[in-house]
């Protein structure tokens, strides 16, 4: 008999900021936890999990329920949750958290793959070529294992470094490729940005992005409603009737089991798991940003240059009562229409990891990276009706003139080399990004400020003298050639920095 050991309720294995790695009992008995560690895509992992066993402790009925359920109740039901299925959460043995030990009898002739970093959602190659100290492979203890699993289930990306040659779990089963499927909340381009709203605490973050049963039945793709949690009744193959109920419920997009894996020495085994629909087929994570409104629809992709805080107005579009236009996060939405009557500040954490592909194969290489934002909008009780409009106005009035600027900074600095019959296109852009490194730095003053207009424009003095500080970097006076250039370039920034509402006045 294989023995049950490192059980994910009892031992320490979620990073949480200022606390190291805690366990699941741990995490829903202590308030004061206040954000999880990792990178962002074990973040999204991780929120992911933690909202699946809260969905499947207490998911309310409706907003009203929702309301009078509050964070420390939610708790409450999750560590009662946790109590009965508490035999299913052990890493090792019989019935392995999250694991198919079907897998030990199919994959006899072959090593376990490697964790690699365990950085990425992904195992390396066999052929990996090793070009800095992050991609060393390294030695993981149980903790890490956990998480790299969790991270795996919703964020995989594609490729054939899975197991080959292996038949399908399900008889007749025809899904099966070479190259894996990039998992459901990686996508299959560049990477998916997901955003969730965030509280004082991770008890409140995850009780203030639960959906309800209302929001569930509301959304017409999940044909089985929630769901059951995988570690309830697990899969037995990428097409069995529990794989079809998880592609067709909620708890898929939380646990989307997109790779069958089992721990074994000290690497795992790993083949592709269910196939999910893609978001043009209209399959979607409620965590994703979407625009229907043209022919196709259109994902929010991330983009390592253009950081998630940017598109802030996007994500919040719906503030916007004249506007049925553009992309939306139906996480962002229901989470925010409904703390209406909040008094306090409310968080807004957008991530995820950017990759790129190439002959069927996902990978992080060049400038691929994490990426993500954290903004601190104003309490929502204070951004109400008109106030709310004059807010989200002002901020997108605010973000439009920056992303102007940044045009004038790149045209300015290209100007600047072309005068000197060099090209500059290069100069040009990385003046413009760091312009834009400059702005982040004073972005939350800019959302605080944005319920008065002229605490808004005061702020464009900043920002002005940021994207001077760009085109100053980027094109030195050191010559007298230079100089001239210089001089004749350097943006006019005064009709920025006019304040039509003092003119008026």
């Amino acid at each position: 008999m294989i023995e049950n050991r490192f059980n994910l309720i009892d031992e320490p294995w979620i990073p949480v900021v200022d606390a190291g790695r805690v366990s699941l009992m741990q995490l829903f008995s202590h308030p004061e936890y206040r954000a999880l560690g990792g990178n962002p895509v074990q973040k999204i992992a991780l929120t992911k999990l933690l909202l699946a066993i809260a969905q499947a402790a207490c998911t309310p009925e409706d907003d009203d329920d929702w309301a009078g359920l509050k964070p420390e109740g939610l708790a409450i039901k999750c560590l009662e949750y946790l109590d009965k299925w508490h035999g299913r959460f052990y890493l090792y043995g019989e019935k392995p958290f999250l694991q198919m030990p079907v897998l030990n009898r199919l994959i006899k002739d072959e090593e376990p793959k490697s964790f690699g970093s365990g950085f990425y959602p992904d195992v390396p190659s066999d052929n990996n070529t090793i070009l800095n100290q992050a991609q060393l492979e390294r030695k993981l203890g149980d903790a890490e294992k956990a998480v790299f699993i969790i991270t795996m289930m919703n964020l995989a990306l594609g490729g054939k470094r899975i197991h080959k040659n292996i038949p399908p779990l399900t008889p007749r089963y025809q899904g099966k490729t070479v190259s894996a499927k990039s998992a459901p909340g990686l996508g299959n381009y560049v990477g998916y940005l997901h955003s969730y709203l965030i509280g004082d605490s991770i008890q409140e973050t995850i009780w203030l992005n639960l959906l309800t049963l209302e929001k569930i039945q509301g959304i017409k793709i999940w044909t089985s409603g929630l769901g059951a949690a995988p570690w309830e009744e697990m899969p037995s193959g990428e097409s069995c009737e529990i794989s079809m109920q998880l592609i067709n419920s909620y708890m898929g997009c939380l646990v989307a089991m997109s790779r069958f894996m089992l721990l074994k020495d000290e690497g795992i085994l790993y083949i592709e798991g269910i196939q999910y629909p893609s978001h043009k087929e209209g399959w979607f994570e409620p965590s994703i940003s979407l625009d229907r409104g043209g022919e196709s629809i259109r994902a929010l992709w991330l983009d390592v240059d253009k950081k998630p805080w940017r598109m802030l107005t996007s994500l919040l579009s719906f503030l916007n009562a004249g506007n049925q236009k553009g992309f939306e996060c139906l996480q962002i939405r229901f989470g925010f229409q409904r703390v209406k009557l909040r008094d306090k500040p409310i968080g807004v954490w957008s991530g995820g990891l950017k990759v790129r592909g190439s002959s069927g194969d996902q990978s992080v290489k060049q400038d691929d990276d994490f990426i993500e934002s954290y903004v601190i909008l104003p309490a929502p009780n204070s951004i109400t009706g008109e106030d709310r409009s004059r807010w989200f106005s002002g901020l997108s009035e605010e973000m439009n003139e920056m992303e102007s600027l940044s045009k004038t900074v790149d045209w300015a600095t290209v100007s600047y080399f072309k005068n000197q019959n060099k090209k500059a296109k290069e100069q040009g852009e990385q003046a413009s990004n760091l312009f834009w490194q400059l702005c982040e730095r004073r972005f939350q003053d800019l959302v605080s400020a944005c319920g008065d207009a002229d605490q808004a424009h005061a702020m464009r003095r900043t920002f002005a003298l940021f994207a001077l500080k760009a085109y100053d970097t980027y094109c030195p006076k050191d010559t007298a050639r230079q100089l001239d250039a210089w001089a004749k370039n350097r943006p006019n920034l005064s009709k920025y920095l006019k304040n039509p509402g003092k003119e008026a006045a």
